[in-house]
């Protein structure tokens, strides 16, 4: 039990910044490691919260807790140190006293779980005051360092008699100018302590929790496109400065050395995303940052490479969906095969690490939540465990993995993350998923990593009935490497003293036993708001639609040439990037980045085209072809359709689909017919034989002399009625002359007979 205290205080030592432990290592081939900046770590807020009337006069910001946990062996007392700050603009703050005040300790989950979501009164100890400045100018800046005692009769003591998760309060009172004397700042957080110095520690259980850790290594999606060396292009230079000395992902890779170096390999499974380790690589080889030059951090990207490819060498790694893609999302907009495509991110892990054979058929999607259409998606290409937060399993209570049935399918084994652990960790995250390209090490929320530590020694400590406790920090963690540290560091001593026992993914996943527990899925409202927009997944469906059938009238030249999937698949990841759950709550950005890949598909249609004549085309008669010469400057064949609009005087007639070689043209005679003479403009397209669009719509300017059928067919009628008119004519002439009576050549002398009646 004294091996136990002493190495917990070990860990509890660890402080938030400045430390001598976080100097730069002189082990060569190891990622050096920056001293944690000397600005705050845990800080109240600067600024009032919405809808708050109460103004905000001091910042105190906390550099220092000496211990994070307590244990026998170790000096009665709790060091704290930070500066306070008069944040006002125009008021004196006078008789500024800071003091400890402690809480009652949390014993069941239900109050660690609340504390950890909302601050817990922390007023059963309020010890003596202690000054800290006589007075404070707007602008002005005091340090304090104050020690008090953890239990005994003293003004400032805490009087902690028993081991416990105790809430702390440091209360910070003071008098602005033109008022009273009030608490100006205030900061809470749950201090562990495992055994009161001299008196009682808590012991081991017989059947210790199970602890897994997932080590998040995603970003947001920075790719434009890949290229020969020195020639991929990204969004912007930003993951330079997280690769580089003090950067966020270089604290995440240091922070995971220290995790391999210290025997905790075993338990800590690297969750990353495909998409990051293409674009590092990518940024290995030399890059271009886009309308903005070459990139700098080349060499950043090689030592990250080169440690990552170290240390995950035949360890557990899990691929996150390919750019951390929405898969709810893409589900509920029916893109399938943009699914099946991120689940396969395992392929590209193996390409860039391989020394790496990561989990194969395993998903940790966003949130930890999923659907039941995504889960029968998931499922019929072939994925068979996934990682889910508690609240996204049902009928299940509890910690350890459940079984999900999926109708006729096989069971699917749920791995459930502590709810309780992580989500204090994701009290810490930036709030920004990861779309500001934040890299420096900073907390926006306070405290994250301490309440985690709490939660965690509530698990070990005080409830250790051999649960699963599967830790998930945020995605895009942004916590300092020493608190990375000082987590990991509590994991490893908990361990060490029978506390917890090591247990991976990979045997958790290995399906070698199928839970007995059955589970349903729960999907909360709540999580189907933060999803990316219908009108995003709309945006990339009708990109996706057009790039399909682009491919599919695509073939290869011959053994030897490009295959169609070398030119369509860059672009497909890039619309599954579109739909990254980085992009949740911001939608423009998702836009913009859809964009990227629009263009790509644009560009792909634009190199199969029509060529625009010099001159206008003349015609000789009226079924004489049109000549039209198409091109295709892709590197593989493609199947086309020519299509003619109809214009007045001319009818064109549908032409067989035809096939282009690679990088060929070909001058294609199309069968017109022209109802008159004259000049015309004819619009020719060439599309898939689906339909898709291929280069631009070319305007031919046809000229035409000869007759078309219908004037042919009019002025042979008109010769035809012409000819009847003119015999009809002649015929009756000549009737009438035959019939014209013949006169005697005596007949003036024939008297004409009278009547019998004169």
């Amino acid at each position: 039990m004294k091996r136990l205290l002493s190495a917990l205080a070990a860990a509890g030592m660890m402080v938030l910044s400045g430390s001598p432990a976080m100097a730069a290592p002189t082990d060569g081939g190891r990622l050096p490691v920056k001293p944690a900046p000397a600005t705050q770590v845990w800080a109240t807020r600067q600024l009032s919260q919405p809808g708050s009337t109460s103004p905000v006069w001091l910042r105190m910001e906390v550099d220092q807790l000496i211990p994070r946990a307590i244990t026998a062996g170790m000096p009665n007392s709790v060091r704290v140190t930070g500066k306070i700050t008069n944040v006002s603009t125009d008021r004196k703050i006078t008789d500024i006293d800071l003091r400890l005040e402690r809480g009652k300790p949390l014993t069941t989950e239900d109050e660690v779980r609340g504390a950890l979501r909302e601050p817990v009164p922390s007023e059963l100890v309020q010890p003596q005051f202690t000054p800290i400045s006589e007075s404070l100018d707007p602008g002005q800046t005091q340090s304090f360092d104050l020690t008090v005692p953890l239990s005994g009769d003293d003004r400032t003591s805490l009087q902690i008699t028993q081991p416990g998760i105790y809430p702390i309060l440091a209360n910070v009172n003071g008098t602005p100018d033109y008022g009273g004397r009030a608490r100006l700042a205030a900061l809470s957080t749950l201090l562990p302590v495992m055994a009161v110095p001299g008196g009682d520690g808590v012991g081991a259980p017989g059947n210790p929790a199970k602890i897994t850790v997932l080590w998040p290594l995603v970003d947001r999606p920075r790719l434009v496109s890949t290229g020969p060396e020195g020639q991929s292009v990204l969004t912007d230079d930003d993951l330079a400065e997280s690769l580089s000395l003090g950067g966020r992902l270089h604290s995440l890779l240091k922070a995971y050395d220290y995790a391999v170096t210290s025997g905790l390999a075993s338990s800590v499974c690297v969750a990353v995303d495909p998409d990051l380790l293409r674009t590092v690589d990518a940024m290995s080889e030399g890059y271009q940052v886009r309308d903005k030059g070459e990139g700098r951090g080349k060499n950043e990207a090689k030592l990250w490479l080169d440690q990552i490819r170290r240390l995950t060498a035949g360890r557990c790694v899990l691929a996150v969906p390919y750019a951390d893609a929405d898969l709810v999302a893409l589900a509920r907009a029916k893109l399938v095969d943009l699914e099946a495509l991120a689940v396969k991110g395992a392929e590209v892990v193996q390409d860039v690490l391989p020394s790496v054979q990561a989990l194969p058929g395993v998903v940790w999607p966003e949130d930890g939540m999923l659907d039941q259409q995504t889960l029968a998606d998931l499922t019929a290409q072939g994925v068979r465990s996934v990682v889910l937060d508690q609240s996204g399993v049902a009928n299940a209570p509890g910690t350890q993995p459940v079984r999900l049935e999926s109708g006729d399918a096989a069971p699917i084994t749920a791995v459930r993350i502590d709810s309780m652990v992580s989500d204090a960790l994701h009290g810490g995250s930036d709030g920004s998923g990861g779309l500001t390209g934040v890299s420096t090490p900073t907390e926006t929320k306070p405290v994250s990593v301490q309440n985690a530590l709490a939660a965690l020694a509530f698990r070990a400590g005080f409830q250790g009935n051999g649960q699963n406790v599967v830790v998930a920090p945020p995605r895009r963690w942004n916590a300092p490497v020493g608190e990375m540290q000082v987590f990991l560091e509590t994991v490893k001593t908990l361990v060490g003293g029978g506390f917890l026992a090591p247990v991976g993914l990979d045997t958790l996943v290995s399906g070698t036993t199928v839970p007995e527990t059955v589970g349903g899925l729960a999907y909360p409202v709540e999580a189907g708001g933060r999803e990316v927009p219908p009108p995003v997944t709309a945006a990339v469906g009708s990109s996706w639609a057009t790039l399909q059938a682009m491919f599919e009238s695509m073939s290869q030249e011959d053994s030897t040439s490009s295959k169609p999937a070398d030119l369509v698949d860059p672009l497909r990841l890039e619309l599954l990037r579109g739909v990254s759950s980085a992009w949740r709550g911001n939608e423009a950005a998702a836009r913009g980045s859809i964009a990227i890949g629009e263009d790509g598909i644009t560009a792909l249609q634009s190199q199969v085209t029509v060529i625009e004549p010099n001159s206008p085309i003349l015609l000789g008669s009226g079924d004489s072809p049109i000549p039209v010469t198409i091109k295709n400057r892709l590197d593989v064949r493609i199947n086309v359709r020519i299509v003619v609009d109809d214009k007045p005087g001319i009818k064109a007639n549908q032409l067989a689909d035809l096939v282009l070689p690679a990088r060929g043209d070909r001058l294609v005679r199309v069968p017109v017919e022209v109802l008159r003479s004259g000049r015309f403009s004819v619009n020719v397209q060439l599309t898939t034989p689906t339909g898709v669009a291929l280069g631009d719509t070319v305007r031919l300017e046809v000229s035409s002399s000869a007759y078309g059928t219908i004037t042919i067919v009019i002025t042979a009628t008109a010769a035809a009625a012409l000819v009847l008119l003119s015999a009809r004519r002649i015929y009756r002439r000549i009737r009438a002359s035959r019939a014209k009576v013949e006169v005697p050549e005596d007949a003036s002398s024939v008297t004409p007979e009278k009547s019998s009646t004169s």
